[in-house]
């Protein structure tokens, strides 16, 4: 893994918090969130409903955003036995275990379709999770609910208009992986993409007014090596896809593994919605 200079911000957080203390690759990722709390703009004693916490990485820069007197709460299909290295159980047991844990309750295998709660958050945030969603559909009925549940939504994604070539290997390798789940079928962290103006449009038909968009800088992540390398695993898993899809898909091969290069990750677009 290529070494990251960390920042203030992010070594202030880990002195603080004793996280991820001998993690570099938590390290790492939690500096992109703590940067995404800016693009946010989520403020201290703010009530947050995030979808899709994952690891929790984004979960712990929500909490020490919004204070003592805030508080996170967090939604993910997936069960506490999903995901490796450390399983999502063991990621959060470690963060409730934390002085943030008393600020983050975690619900697993929870939809928002079937969570139900009687409070109006500040805010939804959903960072790097609407690519778990399969159709549009599914995605624009998450939101319209959210409509009903939050005064505002914070998304952030892959930004699908890279900037430079070092990024194209992570643009090939995401249509890759959902080719593969549309196609062969799993549930990986891709089931589809989507690029940042249909999100934009699904927010708008569902009643929110973009107010803020951008970009934040996630070039240096690891998630470019990680996709690659899942991708490069199940190509003969492609065999008995149709054949136009085989030449789709043997085309990305070809671009994601014209060199080995250090590939960069995508950066990530933020919208701030109301």
């Amino acid at each position: 893994m290529t070494f990251v200079e960390l920042n203030s911000k992010t070594t202030t957080f880990l002195s603080k918090y004793k996280l991820f203390e001998t993690d570099k690759i938590q390290q790492v990722q939690l500096q992109h969130r703590l940067d995404l709390m800016e693009a946010f703009e989520v403020k201290k004693g703010m009530s947050v409903l995030e979808i899709g916490f994952g690891q929790g990485d984004t979960s712990v820069a929500l909490a020490d955003t919004v204070g003592d007197y805030g508080k996170v709460i967090g939604i993910d299909i997936a069960s506490r036995d999903y995901g490796a290295p450390l399983t999502l159980g063991q990621a959060t047991d470690v963060i409730k275990s934390s002085v943030l844990g008393e600020r983050i309750t975690f619900h697993f295998e929870v939809d928002l379709e079937s969570f139900e709660s009687s409070e109006i958050f500040d805010v939804a945030v959903l960072s790097h999770s609407s690519w778990y969603f399969k159709r549009p559909e599914d995605l624009l009925r998450y939101f319209k609910k959210l409509r009903r549940m939050t005064k505002c939504i914070c998304l952030a994604e892959w930004d699908l208009d890279f900037t430079h070539i070092s990024q194209r290997a992570h643009f090939c390798a995401a249509s890759i992986l959902a080719l593969y789940a549309n196609f062969v079928g799993n549930d990986g962290n891709i089931q589809n993409v989507f690029h940042k103006e249909q999100i934009r449009e699904l927010l708008e038909k569902s009643g929110f007014q973009i107010v803020k968009q951008g970009m934040v800088d996630a070039s240096y992540l690891q998630d470019a090596q990680w996709e690659k390398s899942y991708a490069n695993s199940i190509r003969k898993e492609f065999a008995n896809v149709p054949s136009m899809i085989q030449t789709l898909v043997t085309s990305y091969y070809e671009l994601m593994n014209v060199s080995n290069e250090n590939e960069k990750s995508l950066n990530s677009f933020i919208l701030y919605a109301k």
